[in-house]
């Protein structure tokens, strides 16, 4: 097999048994690192060192990342002014945040014979979000509910000056 000291250099082609015994004398672990390589690399490492070395870069890794929520903002065809710009604050204030917004306009009985509604008040919520947010889908109905998708503004990309 091909041995990997602990310090990272080579110590070329050598015997299962030999790379054990070297392993011992060090009081580290042999770890086979490429079995399907011809011949298979082993590593002479602390093996329980480099588990712990590895979650702690998952770790940071997962911590890093951005969750993205999808928040709903419920709409009614025939609604009034001031909860229309309620309703319409709370979905700029959720795409400043960064999260995706779903307004839904939920049609009751009568009101489903009137979906034109429901798309001339999506579109007025699209206009009316403007630049702080990015219309994802366009108007859907699923069941007696309309529904867009709007997600948070795309950030210009910084070229590096020269």
């Amino acid at each position: 097999m091909r041995l990997v000291d602990a310090d990272g250099s080579q110590a070329g082609i050598v015997p299962v048994e030999e790379a054990l015994r070297r392993a011992q004398e060090q009081l580290l672990d042999l770890v086979e690192v490429a079995p399907t390589a011809k011949p298979p690399v082993c590593r002479i490492m602390d093996f329980g060192k480099f588990l712990y070395q590895q979650k702690k870069k998952a770790h940071e890794s997962k911590r890093k990342q951005k969750i993205i929520h999808i928040k709903e903002v419920k709409f009614r065809p025939n609604i009034d002014e001031h909860d229309y710009d309620f309703k319409l604050k709370n979905v700029v204030r959720f795409l400043g945040d960064g999260d995706k917004v779903k307004a839904t306009v939920q049609f009751r009985g009568r009101e489903m014979a009137r979906t034109d509604l429901g798309h001339k008040l999506l579109r007025r919520v699209a206009e009316d979000v403007g630049e702080q947010g990015v219309l994802e889908s366009h108007p859907e109905m699923a069941g007696n509910r309309m529904h867009v998708i709007f997600g948070p503004p795309r950030q210009a990309v910084k070229k590096p000056s020269a």
